[in-house]
């Protein structure tokens, strides 16, 4: 597979920096947590991204999608990561319409993907039940009654959840506490009957929700795939959600970088720019060939959702670790290197150091993907 985009992906990039330069600058989010905004994105934006075809980008034709490829996606969540763009992109586009894609019946498919495409239908998944990810810790039971389920039990970190429209709710019809097998995901009205949700503001001034279910009637139809062998639908989509949300610490890392490099260049201290002192010239290298060496990974990882998906898991673990780790140490040197200046909310460049330690967490930190990864190894 090459490591290189082609013309129609470069376009797209260009694209979608120019319009995110314009519409959405790392401004709008200041503006979004200062206003305290509840819904916490400005809904012309996401209908303009819609329009553009952001939404509909790894979805086939037949439901009105682009089928412009993941790699395609990759590319656009690492322009939003540059911008710290609020959306529900990620949530919806990537993670609730590749769950419906991969796992949806025909007539889940045409229901709900042509919603998902033209924007109109915003999806959250409700997985994580603790502080850390553990995809099979689920105690969210579904009980059968007739041709309905009941579900019961909470569920917490989930992303763009106090404003979807439809949840995905991960719960458990059999099997043991922590076993990948007897999981099942139902499609859940937000405003069903039993639904609480809370929404919670992150550290990056971005959207999570609390949610509890209680005695929540869901009908056998509204589950995607076979009951109790939800894990094979849901490892994959999370891995799809683990390349795309790295794409996105790329273009957040990136961002950062180029912005450190700029005050190195414009800073002095002793009558000379702090940038031509040697012991950040080898700090600014490092960061520098880190970034390469990731892109590199991330390009292959993308690449393998659409070509090679028996490769996925893998690379997948591989790309969100070496992320994780890139954004963490960039973000950190971007604040030193700003001096005092950098921790303060005068600087943009605090906003970057936030959303790094948010992301981190999503779908795996660095400890949960090192373990994945060497057990996917055979260690």
């Amino acid at each position: 597979m090459p490591l290189v985009l082609s013309e129609e992906q470069r376009l797209l990039r260009d694209t979608a920096r120019d319009f995110l330069a314009t519409h959405a600058p790392v401004g709008a989010l200041r503006r979004l947590r200062d206003e305290h905004d509840p819904l916490g994105y400005e809904p012309q934006l996401w209908r303009q991204m819609a329009e553009l075809g952001w939404a509909s980008i790894i979805l086939p034709e037949q439901y009105g999608g682009l089928d412009f490829g993941f790699l395609g996606m990759g590319v656009v969540m690492e322009e939003c990561g540059r911008t710290l763009a609020a959306s529900p992109l990620f949530a919806s586009a990537v993670v609730g319409a590749s769950a419906v894609l991969l796992g949806g019946s025909d007539a889940q498919k045409t229901e709900l993907l042509p919603g998902i495409a033209a924007g109109e239908l915003r999806l959250a998944l409700a997985l994580e039940e603790t502080h850390h990810h553990r995809p099979c810790h689920i105690a969210t039971t579904a009980v059968r009654e007739g041709e309905h389920f009941l579900l019961n039990g909470n569920k917490t970190f989930v992303l763009d959840g106090h404003s979807a429209d439809t949840l995905i709710v991960v719960a458990r019809s059999a099997g043991a506490p922590r076993s990948p097998e007897g999981l099942s995901l139902f499609l859940v009205d937000g405003n069903a009957p039993g639904v609480s949700r809370q929404r919670t503001v992150m550290a990056d001034s971005r959207n999570a929700a609390n949610l509890c279910l209680d005695n929540v009637r869901v009908s056998s139809d509204r589950v995607i795939g076979k009951v109790g062998e939800a894990w094979g639908i849901l490892d994959p989509v999370l891995d799809r959600g683990r390349v795309a949300i790295a794409a996105e610490m790329m273009g957040c890392a990136l961002e950062a970088f180029e912005r450190t490099v700029a005050y190195l260049k414009e800073r002095e201290q002793f009558g000379a720019p702090i940038g031509s002192f040697q012991g950040l010239q080898h700090r600014a290298a490092q960061m520098q060939a880190d970034i390469e060496l990731c892109r590199s990974v991330l390009l292959q990882a993308l690449s393998a959702v659409d070509e090679t998906p028996e490769q996925l898991p893998i690379l997948a673990s591989l790309a969100k670790a070496r992320l994780n780790e890139l954004v963490k140490h960039v973000s950190n040197e971007a604040v030193q290197m700003h001096g005092g200046i950098g921790v303060t909310d005068e600087l943009d460049i605090g906003l970057f150091l936030k959303r790094a330690r948010v992301t981190m967490q999503v779908f795996g930190d660095t400890g949960f993907h090192k373990d994945r990864y060497a057990t996917l190894c055979g260690y």
